[in-house]
């Protein structure tokens, strides 16, 4: 099968491979679209050190084994493979199992490929009305919705998103959705006019008016959105942080204990909720997808996705 390969030297490369085996409990899928994420680029970088196959954003089809009741269904799955029994595990946190693996990001070889196997625990069916365009969404929306989640959103004053990006306008779009007030900071004016369907209030970082936020969602993928970030939050208020950068990034803790500021980390979410909007049509994925690629060309994708503005670039594994 093909794959998207990365090496020990961060060189991605196409490789043949032999398809993989699910063990007991899993089952195989051919990985109909595949897409990358802003944490694919950060690995190629050396975030997390990974070694493999690349991708963990996907929608396929259940190719085996022959006797699974999930034989021939559509679907998406969580990327976390938890081991089931350790304390975290059995506290409800499979997320952050103790021996986790992650699917193209920790030990376990992702979606950049022809085939991958997942346990069937980590399987979602995908609804008839969601076509493969917007159900490969399913996990940025579900990450988009976690920062929804994790802390309450004001209703009488607007939560500042930053970053105008694929994962910045889909937590845009969730918020406002959630009824949330929603102001939106970005680069890019094209990306910018994107949420403002939505009722969300958009600014170039330019012409971002004097004001802190109660609540500031950083979601630019890069330092200097977290900068801005704690420079907009008002005292006692709350930053989540979506962004992961390969690099280390210098945080002046006085930014923090000085205005009593809090820093919440948020990564994975809901996968049900999102497939829901989804298949309510209450997400506008077409706007997000910039250009699509055969797998046979994911070097190039990959390579066309570093780009500065660019959105959600597809990968067709068929």
């Amino acid at each position: 099968m093909l794959a998207l390969y990365c090496g020990d030297d961060r060189q991605v490369v196409l490789k043949d491979l032999t398809p993989p085996v699910p063990g007991p409990g899993e089952v195989l899928i051919r990985v109909t679209l595949a897409g990358i994420c802003g944490t694919d680029l950060q690995i190629l970088q050396g975030y997390h050190d990974f070694q493999g196959v690349l991708g963990h954003e996907f929608v396929g089809v259940v190719a085996g084994p022959d006797d699974s009741s999930w034989l021939g269904k559509r679907v998406v799955g969580e990327i976390n493979v938890s081991c089931g029994t350790c304390d975290l595990c059995r506290s409800g946190m499979p997320r952050h199992c103790r021996k986790r693996q992650v699917i193209g990001i920790k030990d376990r070889d992702g979606a950049f490929a022809s085939y991958l196997t997942l346990p069937v625990s980590n399987l979602l069916a995908v609804p008839p009305q969601v076509e493969d365009e917007a159900a490969v969404f399913t996990e940025p929306l579900a990450a988009a919705l976690a920062a929804v989640d994790a802390v309450r959103p004001p209703l009488d004053s607007p939560v500042l998103v930053v970053g105008d990006g694929r994962l910045g306008l889909l937590i845009a779009w969730g918020l406002a959705l959630s009824e949330a007030q929603v102001h939106l900071v970005g680069h890019h004016a094209e990306h910018l006019v994107l949420a403002e369907p939505y009722g969300v209030t958009t600014f170039l970082e330019k012409d971002l008016p004097a004001r802190d936020y109660e609540l500031v969602v950083e979601a630019s993928g890069a330092p200097a959105g977290l900068d801005l970030a704690l420079d907009r939050v008002r005292p006692r208020g709350t930053v989540i942080v979506k962004s992961t950068y390969a690099d280390d990034y210098p945080l002046d803790t006085a930014r923090l204990v000085v205005p009593e500021v809090r820093l919440v980390g948020s990564r994975c979410g809901p996968f049900g909720p999102a497939l829901r909007l989804l298949a309510r049509g209450l997400i506008n994925h077409r706007a997000l997808i910039d250009r699509r690629f055969p797998l046979s060309q994911g070097v190039e994708a990959l390579e066309y996705a570093r780009q500065s503005g660019v959105l959600k670039v597809l990968l067709d594994c068929r």
